[in-house]
Order: C-alpha cells, then sequence, then structure tokens
C-alpha cells in the first residue's frame, strides 16, 4: 500500500471517499481518494471469480462506507471466450441470417482459410416476426396475437436464458419490439432481455443487430456479478462504461455492452487527465498489462468512436478509441513449426501466471525483463513478492537452446518482437489517421508500460515519454475520477434543405427530454451538467461517417456543418470535396455530470541529489549491451531531480527503465519526463 499527500480537490477536500477498481487479468488495482490523499493497493486477480480479489482488496484496506467505481473486465471476457448465455434472436421475418451474413469485410484479405468465428445465436434460435416498419417508421404489418402466442410458446420451451430483439426500422418506431418485451416479460422463467430501440436506436441492421445480440449474449452473467458487487459493496456503486464516464449499476447491468472497454478506458481518463495538468495536451497512450496492451491517440481531447470491433464482433455504441494487442507482461513466447521466434497473444493471465511467479512453466515478457535485470526479483510489488528468477532463466535457457543462441539473447529477441508488436499498434492509430507521432507525447503506465516505453519513443521518433507517480494504478484512478456520463443517439438522414435548425434543435430536445427522464429516475439532475451535442456526417452515397460537432451558434447551420465535415474529412483521410453535398445521419447527445477531481499541488525545486535515493547498482542487459544500471526509489525523488540512462526507477505498482541516451527529470507534478539526453 502507497500513500501521497500531494492530492487537493479543487481547493476543498472530497465530500467522501472514492474508490477506484480496476480489474485487469493479472492484477488488481485500487485507488483510493480520501482527505486529501491518495492511497493506491495492488493484488493479484482471481480470474475464476473477479470479485474474489475485489472484495479481498476492501477487506485488507478496511473501506467501509465509501463511493465505488469499478472497471470491469467480465463482458469482455465473457465474449472473448465465449461463455455466454444461450440467446434467442427474434427480428424481422425474412432476416434472421442477418447476423451471420454480416459485411462483406475481411479481416485478413488474402487469407484463403479465413474462417469467421460462429454466431452468437444459433440458426435455431433466430425466429422471424411477420411485421414491418417501412423506412419513414410508418407501421405496415404487425404481429398477429396468434404469431406472438406462439412465439411465447416456442421461447418458452427453448431453455434459453436471454433474448435479442432487433426489427427492421425500429430505430424510428419501437412500437413492435416493445410489444414483444411486454409478451416475453410473462415467461414463466423471464430471460434478460433486450430491445435493439433501447440499446441502439440507430440505423444499419447488422450492426445494431449484432450489438443488442451482444448485450444479451453478456447480459445475464453481468448482471449477476454486479448484482452480487452491489449486495457485498453496498448501493453507492457505479462502474466504468466504454466511453469514459461512470454509469449506475441498474444501467450497467440492463446494457452491459457498454461496459466492453470499462477498465482500459479509465486508463485514458485518468492518463489525458494527469497530462494536462502536466501541460501536455497532444498524448500517445500506453497501457501494457499482464494481457494485453491498450493504445488511444488524444489530439487536445479524448477521442470517441461507435464503429468498433472486438473477438471480430461489431459494438456500436459509444467507446474510447482504444486499440488493443495481445502484447503484456504475461504473454507467452514459443518457436513456431517454422523457428521463428513468436511473442503472444496468448497470456499466462494470473494463474498461473509467468514462470517467475513460481507456477507457471512458460516463458514471458516478464520472464524476458527478469533475465534481463530491468526487473528486480526483490522489490516487485514493493517487496511483497519475490520474483523466481531462477526459474525463468532456466526456462529461458531451454527456449535459447531450441532457437540455438544465447539465454540473453533470446530475451532481448522477446522485447524486440513485444515492442514491434506495441509499435504497429501506435502507427494504427496515428500515422494510419493523419496524426504525426512525433508531435505526442507517450505517456506510459500499467504495471509494464513504463519498462518498455523508451524503446517505443525511440523507434516511432516520439520526443518524450511521461511517466505519471503511480503508472501501475493509472485505469483505477481513471475511474475514480471519471465523470458521470450519459449517451443518447437518433437517427434522422437529413440533406440539402431538410438540414435546418428547427429540425436539428427538435431531434435534440428528443434526446434531451429522453435524457432528463432518466436521470431522474437515477436520482441525478441535468441543471448543472455539460451538455455536449454532435453528428454522423458523411457525404452523399457513402457508407461511412465521422462525427463532428453541432454549431450551436452558426446562423449558416448548413455551410457550417458541411465545413466541419470537410475538415475532419481531410485530416482522417488526407482529401476533401467541397462540391459534393453531405448528408446527417445521427444525432448525439452526451451528458456530463462532472465529478470533483484531484488537483495536485505543485512541488517546488529540489536541490536534493538524486543519488540520495539509489538503493543498489546491478548488471542491466540493453540493445547497446550490458551496464552496471543505478537503481533508483520513485518515492524518494524529488522535483528537480534528474537521472541520467541507463536506470531503473523502481515503485510499489511498476518498474521504469530509462535507457542509454535518455534522461528522466521529475516534473512539479512527481510525473518523470524522460527525453533523449
Amino acid at each position: 500500500m502507497l500513500k501521497s499527500s500531494l492530492l487537493r480537490f479543487g481547493g476543498t477536500y472530497m465530500p467522501s471517499t472514492i474508490v477506484g477498481i480496476d480489474v485487469g487479468g493479472t492484477f488488481t488495482d485500487f485507488a483510493i481518494l480520501k482527505d486529501g490523499q491518495l492511497t493506491v493497493y495492488k493484488l493479484s486477480s482471481t480470474p475464476s471469480n473477479p470479485s474474489v480479489a475485489m472484495l479481498q482488496g476492501v477487506a485488507e484496506l478496511k473501506l467501509e462506507n465509501v463511493s465505488f467505481v469499478h472497471g470491469s473486465t467480465v463482458a469482455t471476457n465473457t465474449l472473448l471466450e465465449r461463455k455466454g448465455a444461450r440467446t434467442a434472436l427474434i427480428t424481422t421475418q425474412g432476416f434472421e441470417d442477418v447476423i451471420e451474413i454480416g459485411r462483406q469485410n475481411r479481416s485478413k484479405l488474402y487469407d484463403l482459410m479465413l474462417e469467421r468465428p460462429p454466431t452468437l445465436v444459433p440458426e435455431e434460435l433466430r425466429i422471424g416476426v411477420n411485421e414491418r416498419v417501412d423506412y419513414k417508421g410508418t407501421l405496415l404489418t404487425s404481429p398477429s396475437p396468434q404469431e406472438l402466442k406462439q412465439l411465447f410458446a416456442s421461447l418458452a420451451n427453448a431453455a434459453i436464458e436471454s433474448v435479442a430483439v432487433s426489427f427492421l426500422f425500429s430505430f424510428l418506431n419501437p412500437l413492435h419490439e416493445e410489444m414483444v418485451q411486454e409478451i416475453l416479460d410473462d415467461l414463466p422463467q423471464k430471460p434478460f432481455i433486450s430491445i435493439s430501440s433501447k440499446v441502439l436506436p440507430e440505423f444499419r441492421e447488422y450492426e445494431r443487430t449484432a450489438t443488442v445480440v451482444v448485450n444479451s449474449y453478456v447480459g445475464p452473467l453481468m448482471a449477476r456479478y454486479l448484482g452480487e458487487l452491489e449486495d457485498a459493496l453496498g448501493k453507492d456503486l457505479r462502474i466504468m462504461q466504454s466511453s469514459g464516464g461512470s454509469i449506475t449499476i441498474s444501467l450497467g447491468s440492463q446494457q452491459p455492452v457498454r461496459t466492453i472497454l470499462s477498465g482500459p478506458a479509465g486508463g485514458v481518463v485518468g492518463a489525458f487527465y494527469l497530462a494536462e495538468l502536466a501541460g501536455y495536451n497532444n498524448i500517445i497512450t500506453l497501457d501494457m498489462g499482464g494481457t494485453s496492451t491498450d493504445v488511444s491517440l488524444c489530439p487536445g481531447t479524448i477521442k470517441e468512436t461507435t464503429s468498433s470491433t472486438l473477438g471480430d464482433y461489431p459494438i456500436s455504441v459509444p467507446m474510447i478509441e482504444i486499440h488493443s494487442v495481445g502484447a503484456g507482461g504475461g504473454s507467452i513466447s514459443r518457436v513456431d513449426e517454422g523457428g521463428a521466434l513468436v511473442v503472444g497473444p496468448q497470456s499466462a493471465g494470473a494463474d498461473p501466471g509467468p514462470a517467475c511467479y513460481g507456477k507457471g512453466n512458460h516463458v514471458t515478457v516478464t520472464d524476458a525483463n527478469l533475465v534481463l535485470g530491468r526487473l528486480q526479483p526483490q522489490q516487485f510489488l514493493g517487496g511483497r513478492m519475490t520474483l523466481d528468477y531462477e526459474r525463468s532463466e532456466h526456462l529461458m535457457a531451454n527456449l535459447a537452446k531450441e532457437m540455438g543462441i544465447g539465454t540473453e539473447e533470446a530475451a532481448l529477441g522477446i522485447l524486440r518482437i513485444v515492442n514491434a508488436n506495441m509499435e504497429r499498434a501506435i502507427r494504427v492509430i496515428s500515422l494510419e489517421r493523419g496524426y504525426d507521432p512525433r508531435h505526442f507525447t507517450l505517456l506510459s503506465f500499467g504495471g509494464a508500460g513504463s519498462m518498455h516505453s523508451c524503446e517505443l519513443a525511440k523507434e516511432l521518433g516520439i520526443p518524450r515519454v511521461l511517466v505519471p507517480p503511480h503508472p501501475g494504478i493509472l485505469s483505477a484512478l481513471g475511474v475514480a475520477i471519471a465523470d458521470i456520463v450519459k449517451d443518447y443517439s437518433r437517427t434522422v438522414m437529413l440533406q440539402g434543405e431538410e438540414v435546418n435548425r428547427q429540425r436539428l434543435e427538435e431531434g435534440f430536445n428528443l434526446l434531451y427530454n429522453r435524457a432528463e427522464e432518466e436521470m431522474r429516475d437515477e436520482g441525478l439532475t441535468v441543471e448543472n451538467a455539460i451538455t455536449q451535442r454532435s453528428m454522423d456526417v458523411r457525404y452523399v452515397g457513402q457508407s461511412f461517417e465521422l462525427t463532428v460537432d453541432y454549431p450551436s451558434n452558426s446562423r449558416a447551420i448548413n455551410k457550417s456543418i458541411s465545413n466541419r465535415f470537410h475538415r475532419a474529412h481531410r485530416q482522417r483521410f488526407g482529401y476533401s470535396d467541397v462540391s459534393e453535398p453531405v448528408e446527417i445521419v445521427n444525432l448525439r447527445l452526451k451528458i456530463v455530470i462532472p465529478v470533483e477531481k484531484p488537483l495536485p499541488q505543485p512541488q517546488e525545486q529540489s536541490t536534493t541529489d538524486p543519488s540520495q535515493s539509489k538503493i543498489l547498482e546491478e548488471r542491466v542487459v540493453f540493445k547497446e549491451g550490458p551496464f552496471s544500471t543505478p537503481i533508483y526509489q520513485r518515492d524518494q525523488l524529488r522535483c528537480g531531480n534528474v537521472i541520467r540512462g541507463p536506470a531503473l526507477v523502481v515503485q510499489m505498482d511498476s518498474t521504469t527503465v530509462i535507457t542509454p541516451g535518455w534522461c528522466g527529470t521529475v516534473d512539479p507534478y512527481s510525473n518523470l519526463i524522460i527525453e533523449p539526453c
């Protein structure tokens, strides 16, 4: 457990204790904000039941009468591991196979043997109903009472746990979906029910259907999990959603698809907040944990998307734009059939974990760092856990023998490969989207992020690395300080003369009224909330959109929207055509209730020599060769201290590796700013 007394909250103390809990694949992290202090804590996750580690930490920290915000991977893992509920799909007759047909997109264009993953709903559980609504929302055909009665009987005997309902054009008129929901509510054993007009009232039948199916697929497990947590922790519990804000447990249980990227979203929120305080508005976040690495580009703001894919399943609810790769500290290294060294995406997880944890038999990235001296066995988790160096070295020697090279050479090879995987991920979110990484700061966090950040920055030409005071628990901190956020959307399909302020304001008012009603039910008010309005816009005939802000104060509304879209299109794709007409597809409303944020008190420049925080010196291997490397204790460093690489900076939740040729400076907010010397 580590405490910092540097936090003050907007000039006053926070009215209550807030605890952010982030459950990762290897560790469960706690960030406790209380009385001007930040307390951080870390313990091993329990993959079979994530709540066990959470409740263990709550008991060990003696947390009572506090507010909890939780970043969860339960929905994510349920979907990726295909361990969700037996789900039925009710849709418009003739469209039962939309979820299987999908799009023509191929994830691997030249793989002739590519096999798509099976759908989450088997063919026998896809049921068509004789109903129809046209593209204007007019009811054409309504399901007969006899057909609904037959539907009731067939579902009652199907041994299902959940149902997804997605009718054609229900986003314009949800009456038929609501009729079916009333029927399902009367089933003897009521299943978990999702209707698309509530989960995602937008056009595109495949994406909308796939999203509501994912919601139902993960729903029963997520609802039970959150219900048990609420019983154990109390009613003052919220869950992080993928768009970067928290929601109630009730909404999280009803729409768990909104929590798919819950934990990683917390990391981006925390990273962007600390970067702004330090004066760095353009950042690339690097969150390297035990199982994966998540990267996100923030060009002065946190970017969102409504077109994400997880495990080849499209999910169209708002999410922070995060790109994930299977490159973590627990990523398993092996030699493939062709004799090449492969790292990941399989992970050793928390149990058995890397070989150095004492139980696993697989060589991982963590083992490679340990063998090279970049991890110190006695300093892991602040000395609470001692790593088994001999076990790692033995297994690494076996891998090296299989490759016909030396042990340290094999370990360096593992790091080169995992770094290359992360480098490609950063290129995807930067260069491939029109952003030059040389204009950004790399903000690294997670248990392993700061061990690889210098090498990544050098390869990509990124001028500096920012390591926050508590990198290993930054996601938990981000979860704790996340605002309360509600997202609403509506498809409108407007172009030409149809685009006028009156119609747009009417559309936004409908969303606002819905938000006001829902938030009133949750005991919240929108009076002091921040309202953000935006639109999905495209060229007429395009099959994709870009989101732009709504120009509230512009007189020439049509021209202003077009100009904003042309600029966004040029930024994203490198060109635009001002002669082409544009179309407004969706209206989006975001309601933000700000949560009071911690304001770190800047430290004064210290005259303390950084050598006073040096605890030992050890042999560490870098790609430039072995060096006798000083090791510093992070919490003993002071503002203005400069550390010349090569060096290691150790702390309870992470280790920072400063490579040869780079220097780290402690800034007034206790961040470690690492730049070429």
